[in-house]
């Protein structure tokens, strides 16, 4: 029955050893002439001689029913299916390309199309004919399809020869781009499996990058994170997302701060410099998203530097949590840390760092071992580590990064919670050869030696999720996530834009002052009632996400249900609060689409969500509460008012409300108000700076001056009159 005759006796049996391998579904004998590296492009032409386009027609009943909702409800309101995308390209030298493009659910492909490129030599005019042709395909599949693209995945072969199409994807599409090498992925580890990735036509290869794509993210639809070998955070998918390239990160800086950051990229390189970070969590807070983005900038200028978290331990994060409050002076009075807590706090450091770091290979052995020549250890979780380190290499410099506000007044009054808690963290942080602090003195006890104290605001990165401009059609589809939420919790839906809102964007936490802003609402709404009667009140939005090491989310999100349920609940209809699942994209559409920010902190670091707002063209009105009055001009992007003060929020919600040509004049003035200080490439000026000075064995006695002003001087590249600059002065 069937015929036993060995493999190659049998005919047309190609030979996957030689590389003259022929796609077994498509071109039945191989093109003996062709060279081989032109095969694959000679195999995707004969196989599509006119190309394909995309067949899928979308329902006309649905299409209908949700633009009739668009209209009527906004563009929150339609629901778009999420897809994902897979994109391969074969090329004839620089002459033309065959390209793929297929659609994906999370099981199912649903459609594909191919179409020959032209190239003619255009990525040597800075062209990108590919990253064209492929926007413009799923954009279009996008809009005739009423869905939303979460991830692409292409081969990492792709991304080099199109290297502008990962970061457009993000940046135009809001796509994450997964780059794949076909050889690696999988189970295509042996010689002779590896050979089907070349025998695949491109169409094949386009859907398998869409199946590889899709086990990149998580439930959430969000890339699943990654935290490998030690604990190293391998961000962006383990280096798989190139979502942003050196131009990218240029664009968002002035020349003077890009040209002094390049300064000292290209003296970390020539000494091979190696700078380690070591925070909590690898996810949920400020801390996180500074190091995510620091890691990423210093990937792609080639700079070695990595971030390393410990494993988590049940019950740590409500023990560095209280720490925290108490530390901000927001706790109850008589809450305090017990000797065994702090105990599990020194033995939880003191495990991760012998099991992980200190053991032969790990970044905190010797320089001459592999380890890292400079450490920046982050927050009061990990200063355990400082001691550790200098025990083995007493002069290997170790520079602590605080992230907080410290009531330094109550730090310093023995018998105060916040007096045992420092004398605790200080027994730890006294090694280390700087104390890098928010720029507001006040921060800083006075048993910390001036010559060691440095000012660092906390940054942002005006390229990430939580960010970038999105287009109207992301927008809708994170605005209906929303209001989806909402929905489930029988929460108040956003009805914009037909209703406007104001927002305060912050972690449910004791310090942001919760509170004020139901309080400050209130007041406007009845002061609009009032003297405004005629004019329609907005909503109000209180949101934010939750976090590993944030356990007292649920109790403040409890208390501010509470108090709108007992003393407001008149309002109930117009408020919306959610706590919701990390995502930056749905943040930055909620800032984006509202009319004015609120931060009412009664406690607060730096804050730079308030940078974030303003950087939005939206006017913010914020308490004169830690670094926020460097970032607020008051009068002329927002307002300062002292904490607590709602009748003060409530008349400026008023004025800018009813008050056109004063927003109007705000918002403009509030886009071109941010100093470069607060994006990444000026916090990388500010790391680089230090880095290369305690690496070269030079150091730095900052005796309270700002880090990115010594970095500045040291590169020879002074302030430009009318730059952007934070106040030097509170």
């Amino acid at each position: 029955m069937f015929d036993h005759k060995p493999h190659h006796l049998l005919p047309s049996a190609p030979s996957f050893s030689s590389g003259d391998v022929t796609p077994p579904s498509r071109v039945p004998t191989p093109l003996r002439q062709t060279p081989k590296s032109l095969r694959p492009y000679v195999y995707a032409l004969m196989a599509f001689k006119h190309g394909r386009s995309f067949e899928a027609k979308p329902s006309t009943h649905r299409t209908r029913r949700l633009s009739q909702l668009a209209t009527k409800e906004g563009p929150f309101a339609p629901a778009l299916t999420t897809l994902y995308v897979g994109i391969s390209a074969v090329f004839s030298n620089s002459h033309s390309a065959v390209v793929a493009v297929a659609i994906h659910d999370s099981v199912y492909l649903l459609d594909f199309s191919v179409k020959t490129v032209e190239l003619e030599a255009a990525l040597e005019r800075g062209e990108d004919p590919v990253a064209d042709y492929v926007i413009a395909e799923l954009e279009s599949y996008e809009h005739n399809n009423l869905s939303k693209f979460i991830g692409a995945g292409l081969p990492f072969e792709l991304v080099k020869k199109s290297p502008k199409l990962c970061s457009r994807l993000w940046l135009e599409l809001d796509i994450v781009p997964i780059s794949i090498l076909p050889e690696s992925e999988g189970h295509e580890t042996e010689l002779k499996d590896r050979t089907f990735w070349s025998a695949k036509c491109v169409d094949e290869q386009a859907d398998s990058m869409a199946r590889k794509c899709i086990m990149h993210f998580g439930p959430s639809l969000a890339p699943l994170l990654q935290v490998g070998y030690r604990g190293v955070v391998e961000i962006d998918s383990g280096g798989r997302a190139h979502i942003l390239t050196l131009d990218d990160f240029k664009s968002t800086c002035s020349q003077s701060t890009w040209n002094a950051m390049m300064h000292f990229v290209t003296e970390l390189k020539k000494s091979k410099t190696k700078i380690a970070f070591f925070s909590s969590t690898p996810q949920g807070g400020g801390v996180a998203l500074m190091r995510h983005a620091l890691v990423r900038l210093a990937k792609v200028l080639d700079v070695d530097l990595n971030w390393y978290v410990p494993k988590p331990k049940p019950g740590v994060f409500r023990i560095t949590k209280t720490i925290h409050n108490i530390l901000q002076g927001v706790a109850k009075p008589d809450v305090r840390i017990t000797a065994e807590e702090k105990q599990v706090l020194t033995d939880w450091i003191a495990d991760n760092a012998k099991r992980y770091w200190l053991s032969s290979g790990g970044p905190l052995r010797p320089a001459e071992e592999g380890g890292a020549d400079v450490i920046m250890i982050d927050d009061p979780q990990m200063p355990g580590l400082i001691p550790l380190i200098k025990s083995i290499t007493p002069n290997r410099p170790v520079l602590y990064r605080s992230h907080i506000q410290i009531r330094s007044d109550l730090a310093m009054t023995e018998g105060s919670p916040q007096h045992d808690i420092w004398q605790f963290l200080w027994g730890n942080i006294q090694h280390a050869d700087m104390f890098i602090s928010h720029p507001i003195p006040s921060f800083v006890p006075s048993n910390v030696p001036r010559n060691k104290v440095a000012y660092l605001p906390a940054t942002t990165d005006w390229l990430d999720g939580l960010n970038k401009d999105l287009n109207e059609w992301d927008q809708g589809y994170y605005g209906h996530l929303y209001n989806d939420q909402c929905h489930a919790l029988r929460m108040t839906e956003l009805k914009w834009p037909a209703k406007k809102y104001i927002i305060q964007v912050a972690r449910f936490d004791p310090a942001k002052g919760i509170p004020d802003v139901i309080e400050s609402y209130a007041e406007f709404r009845r002061l609009l009632a009032k003297h405004y009667p005629h004019i329609e009140a907005p909503q109000l939005v209180i949101c934010g996400n939750g976090s590993v090491d944030d356990p007292d989310g649920t109790i403040v999100l409890d208390e501010t249900f509470s108090l709108l349920e007992t003393r407001f609940p008149h309002l109930l209809a117009s408020i919306s609060v959610m706590r919701l699942a990390p995502n930056d994209q749905l943040l930055n559409t909620l800032i984006s689409a509202s009319y004015a920010v609120l931060q009412l902190s009664t406690r607060e670091g730096f804050e730079v969500k308030v940078s974030e707002a303003i950087h939005k063209g939206k006017p913010t009105i914020a308490t004169n509460c830690g670094g926020i009055p460097l970032q607020v001009q008051h009068g002329k992007n927002g307002y300062l008012v002292e904490p607590g003060d709602w009748h003060a929020v409530a008349g400026h919600l008023l004025d800018l409300w009813t008050n056109g040509k004063l927003y109007e004049e705000m918002s403009n003035y509030a886009k071109h108000s941010v100093s470069d200080e607060v994006g990444t490439v000026g916090n990388a000026l500010s790391w680089f700076y230090l880095a290369n000075k305690w690496a070269n064995g030079k150091g730095v006695q900052p005796n309270e001056k700002w880090v990115n002003d010594l970095a500045r001087e040291e590169a020879a590249i002074p302030y430009e009159k009318g730059e952007n600059r934070l106040p030097r002065i509170i």
